[in-house]
């Protein structure tokens, strides 16, 4: 039973982390157990290693699957990791820069072969993070986006849907990123306000000399691909106009005068331009009265030779560039500041360009009327509750789905096209021959399918769709999903709309939706603003149940986390605490020669005697009756996703009940009885109950001591997390009890404050009375030996009200009077008295200050409202102190 001196975690972390997998205590039973509870990881992306919000994102998973195992479920945690197409990708490319290579340089198949090394190395590190950080995955159930039965199920999904009509392939416009050469979804574009420029341009009217229609624009480049103007039909301001045409300016090109209601009178001068190959809007209007696309910006982000004199140009220079030149032209009307809601690449930040490309999209519209509607029902629910208006406002409004991206990494699209009869064949294998003309010369799609595609059917993909297996017939629908708000529209949505449509069943029952972690200031973290905290960093300095313990203090549902480097520090200390009464334990069982395991706990004790028909002592009674009251709190906490109320409650039990005041009121039981009359044995058993309860919160710290505690392996579980978890009992609950300690606490409270308030050396041993009125000096006086040494006070018990004193203070049970020495109290007259002589200064300026109306009418209001308080705070301890 030796333990060591010093907490130090790093000592024993790294071993109960490798056991916890060799020893396969996490894997799941596929079939047998009545009650389970499963959970699928939001897989991390395979592009870095692990930051502070997955920390916090495992910890509250980790903390609820280990609560749910030792309440008796079959649990299922179910690992794993994204391919993450695009920034997978972005990183390789750029890693292949710095070696001076480009992809193209390398070709497909040796790209794809480097990103898989990427992969294999990330991979690693990501499980070895996990594991590190105490996640109590089934890893022999780990899974990775690319595998092949994941790839195998992308295919039937896809060729199901295209079957079904509700997957196709046209030529729309799409959101392309100019750096990832990709066409992204609209959930992929991040919008920021900016402040830009409206520029005012005039177009000559033909056939009426002098006459001009003035279009305003906030990308000028565009209008080299104008191929009309518009005008609303009712607006009687160009009625002149109508069947007329407009002189492009820079391209000297004739283009149409359209009528649409596309223009809006009220908006500007009435009249907009036409780009139908750079603007969604305008595609519309261009298809309604079949203009020509002119495409004058490239997937690259320069301009094409469409643009005349501005090839070759960057999109942004061209628009210096035309600006210009309209201006020379005396064709520049204006330029005014204007609010842009400007749309960037969300991987890299690079301005997004509409672009008509051909595409593959998913028909949303079918599958989101079953998603809303089990939401709607109650079969999903989302907590905190707030979050399903989110969903549906996304779900009502939601758009086709464009899932093709021109990418190398990722599932390849499973169509095929003809090179002589240019049919295009979906199949779930590759075919030998067109089924058309026949031809055997078929190329697969180039492109690859969103990462979210793939993402979206993670909760039965990984379970061994489209087999019918055990794992998917006893693991799904899933119980819990939980993530970031951050993703409820890319996979939330995508796995409700999916698992509604292959499964016929909802993928989860419950979404909790979890905050950011957040810097000391409540800043965001970012690399730029350089507060990002590395988890393998603080879990190294402070020990990761630590890290854990802190990140849970913090996580209320619907709020964000702040994380400090003192809040680390002070869950640093609180494991301390637990690890130096354990060594106080452990130490006196060796010299009690007590046997380690003590079958006794909080589901067997009996409050009113023990097996030897003996009186239990008070103090056991209180502390199984405070363990009792800890089990059932913490349990309901957990139940609720509460993860902030159970780590208090944890705290303040172990903190302050239990070595506080516990272990304080034992010390002085055992020095007047070494005797084993079963005290230690409730002790030691009070001490393991409360290791299983604190074991989902702080897993490395009760592993190594609940093994140190229960030597004998023949007679319990392997592991703590095996263990049965401490349930709420009707007959441990000890209200007695609780009243007769809460007594004590109260009176040695109350002399250790006055001790303090009076500035008393804590070590010098005062006189003192306690009076009471009532029941409470019968149980004092049963407790005036604990209650005199917790408080090194001698005091007397007497019955009646207290006469007055300087050093009293008084509850609803009795009055407290300590004498202070004569020096002291001479020292204590004179501070209170210039303590009072300084308030009454305070109080005197600040009134003088809030009764001159002149300062009242220049002062700023929270000035003022600042003051009055300050006022009001003098008052209430001048009142406190019985200055006069």
């Amino acid at each position: 039973m030796q333990i060591e001196k010093v907490y130090e975690p790093r000592r024993f972390e790294p071993h109960w982390a490798q056991w916890w997998i060799d020893s396969g205590i996490f894997r799941a039973a596929s079939k047998g157990a009545a009650r389970v509870f499963s959970l699928v990881i939001p897989p991390p992306n395979v592009t870095a290693s692990l930051h502070i919000g997955h920390m916090l994102e495992h910890t509250e998973i980790d903390v609820t699957i280990r609560w749910r195992r030792m309440t008796g479920a079959n649990t299922l945690w179910l690992p794993g990791t994204d391919h993450a197409g695009i920034a997978t990708q972005m990183m390789v490319e750029r890693k292949l820069a710095e070696e001076g290579i480009k992809r193209t340089d390398l070709g497909r198949e040796e790209f794809e072969r480097r990103v898989w090394q990427w992969k294999q190395e990330c991979g690693d590190t990501i499980k070895h993070q996990m594991v590190q950080l105490g996640a109590s995955c089934d890893w022999s159930r780990e899974r990775f986006t690319l595998d092949p039965g994941l790839s195998r199920a992308v295919r039937e999904v896809f060729v199901r849907l295209f079957e079904k009509g509700l997957i196709y392939r046209g030529e729309y416009m799409v959101n392309w990123c100019p750096r990832c050469l990709t066409a992204i979804s609209d959930l992929e574009v991040a919008h920021t306000d900016v402040q830009g420029h409206l520029w005012h341009l005039r177009y000559p009217v033909n056939g009426m000399p002098d006459r001009f229609v003035t279009v305003a624009t906030t990308r000028p480049e565009t209008m080299l691909g104008d191929t009309a103007v518009a005008i609303n039909p009712e607006d009687p301001r160009y009625r002149d106009l109508h069947g007329k045409t407009v002189q492009l300016p820079l391209m000297d090109r004739e283009i149409p005068v359209i009528l649409d209601p596309l223009a809006d009178p009220e908006f500007g001068t009435g009249v907009v331009k036409v780009t139908p190959a750079h603007d969604p809007v305008d595609f519309e209007a261009g298809k309604r009265h079949n203009l020509p696309k002119i495409q004058v910006i490239g997937e690259n982000g320069n301009m094409t030779a469409a643009a005349g004199p501005y090839a070759g140009l960057d999109r942004f220079e061209a628009r210096r560039r035309v600006v210009t030149d309209m201006e020379a032209a005396g064709l520049l009307a204006g330029i005014e500041d204007y609010p842009l809601n400007l749309g960037k690449c969300q991987r890299c930040k690079t301005v997004v360009e509409p672009l008509i490309s051909t595409q593959w999209f998913v028909k949303t519209k079918p599958l989101a009327e079953k998603a809303i509607e089990v939401v709607e029902s109650g079969r999903i629910e989302f907590i905190p509750a707030n979050w399903s208006k989110t969903y549906y406002e996304w779900m009502y409004n939601i758009r086709d789905w464009c899932i093709s991206r021109q990418l190398w990494w990722g599932h390849r699209i499973p169509a095929w096209h003809c090179q002589e009869c240019h049919e295009i064949v979906v199949a779930r294998e590759t075919p030998d021959a067109c089924p058309r003309c026949g031809s055997g010369v078929l190329v697969q799609d180039p492109d690859v399918l969103d990462t979210w595609f793939s993402s979206g059917l993670w909760p039965f993909s990984t379970l061994g769709w489209p087999d019918q297996t055990e794992d998917l017939a006893t693991f799904y629908p899933t119980s819990l999903l939980i993530t970031g708000f951050d993703i409820l529209f890319f996979w939330v949505a995508r796995m409700i709309m999916l698992g509604m449509e292959f499964m016929g069943e909802v993928p989860f029952r419950q979404v909790y939706i979890h905050g950011l972690v957040r810097d000391a200031e409540r800043q965001k973290m970012s690399k730029t603003r350089g507060n990002v905290v590395d988890p393998l960093v603080v879990t190294e300095k402070y020990g990761t149940d630590a890290v854990r313990m802190a990140l849970l203090q913090g996580a209320a549902p619907g709020t964000d986390i702040v994380l400090t480097e003192e809040r680390m520090e002070s869950s640093r200390a609180f494991a301390n605490k637990i690890w130096n009464a354990a060594r106080f334990l452990f130490l006196n069982m060796e010299r009690c020669a007590v046997a380690p395991w003590v079958p006794e706990t909080l589901e067997t004790f009996q409050p009113e005697a023990d097996s030897l028909s003996l009186q239990v002592p008070i103090e056991d009674r209180w502390i199984f009756s405070r363990l009792n009251n800890c089990a059932e709190q913490v349990n309901r906490a957990v139940e609720q996703y509460r993860y902030h109320e159970a780590a208090q409650v944890l705290w303040h039990f172990f903190w302050h009940e239990f070595c506080d005041w516990y272990l304080e009121l034992k010390k002085l039981r055992f020095q007047e009885n070494s005797g084993l009359d079963g005290g230690w044995r409730n002790t030691l058993a009070a001490f393991e109950t409360a290791l299983r309860l604190l074991h989902p919160a702080m897993p490395f710290l009760t592993e190594e001591l609940w093994q140190r505690l229960a030597a004998d392996r023949a007679i319990r579980p392997v592991s703590v997390a095996l263990a049965p978890y401490p349930q709420y009992r009707q007959n441990v609950a000890d209200h007695v009890a609780e009243r007769e300690i809460g007594i004590v606490q109260e009176i040695v409270t109350l002399a250790r404050t006055l001790r303090t308030e009076s500035k008393l050396d804590p070590r010098q041993l005062l006189e003192g009375a306690v009076y009471s009125r009532n029941s409470a000096l019968e149980i004092a006086l049963r407790h005036r030996e604990a209650i005199q040494k917790l408080a090194n006070v001698n005091l007397e018990f007497k019955s009646g009200a207290a006469p007055k004193a300087n050093a009293i203070r008084s509850t609803a049970w009795f009055d407290l009077v300590l004498e202070v020495p004569e020096a002291q109290e001479d020292a204590r007259r004179k501070r209170l008295a210039k303590e009072c002589e300084q308030l009454s200064r305070n109080i005197a300026n600040l009134t003088r200050q809030l009764s001159d109306e002149t300062f009242l009418g220049k002062a700023p209001p929270n000035v003022v409202t600042g003051m009055r308080q300050k006022l009001a705070d003098y008052e209430a301890q001048f009142r406190k102190l019985d200055c006069v």
